[in-house]
């Protein structure tokens, strides 16, 4: 009993790390032998401990999900906080410089859901399901969240071929500015304490 829960602590951390290499290369096309020599293992040993590159992948996607899910759940913002505000936030966590592994590394897996990659969509999509539900508890109207997510998705690609997070975030300002959004900010800089 021991033996199974040193293993599976063993297994929980190399998994860690692994997904640490996917983040730091920003992608999840890495062979095997680059996986290995980054976590510090060889390349038998990880087949040992998941029984191959799918499997790291998928257990990779899982707990980035989780991750993603932990950091853009409602619970994460004060009761009352204003959409505008939210979606500042939401802006100033996805452009922060130590996020722009996590964002390539997403944006690698939506390329994968683009040429067909069934895990890949269903990764899209829960990610989908979590930016509505997160936008839909602070701006219960979904036409308008739909508009949000459309405009906030467009503003990461050009931050992300740009690197300059600053239209995207008077964009997304001005969105808020022109709706009247009913319980909007006056400004688009206001932050926003979130609970760790």
């Amino acid at each position: 009993m021991l033996m199974q829960r040193k293993r599976k602590a063993g297994r929980e951390e190399l998994l860690e790390r692994c997904l640490a290499t996917f983040v730091r290369a920003g992608a999840i096309d890495l062979s095997l032998d680059q996986l290995a020599n980054s976590v510090g293992i060889s390349k038998r040993m990880l087949i040992h401990y998941f029984g191959g590159r799918e499997n790291i992948e998928e257990r990779a996607m899982t707990l980035l999900e989780q991750r993603l899910r932990a950091q853009f759940a409602p619970e994460s913002f004060p009761p009352g906080t204003s959409p505008e505000a939210v979606v500042t936030a939401l802006w100033e966590r996805t452009t922060a410089p130590q996020a722009r592994g996590v964002l390539l590394l997403v944006m690698d897996l939506s390329r994968r859901a683009w040429n067909g990659s069934a895990r890949a969509k269903a990764f899209y999509a829960e990610q989908q399901r979590l930016w509505v539900r997160l936008l839909m508890k602070f701006l219960p109207d979904q036409p308008k969240v739909e508009e949000v997510l459309q405009l906030f998705q467009g503003a990461v690609l050009a931050y992300l071929i740009t690197g300059d997070p600053e239209p995207g975030r008077r964009s997304l300002a001005r969105m808020f500015s022109k709706q009247g959004t009913a319980g909007g900010s006056p400004t688009s800089r206001q932050r926003v304490r979130t609970r760790k």
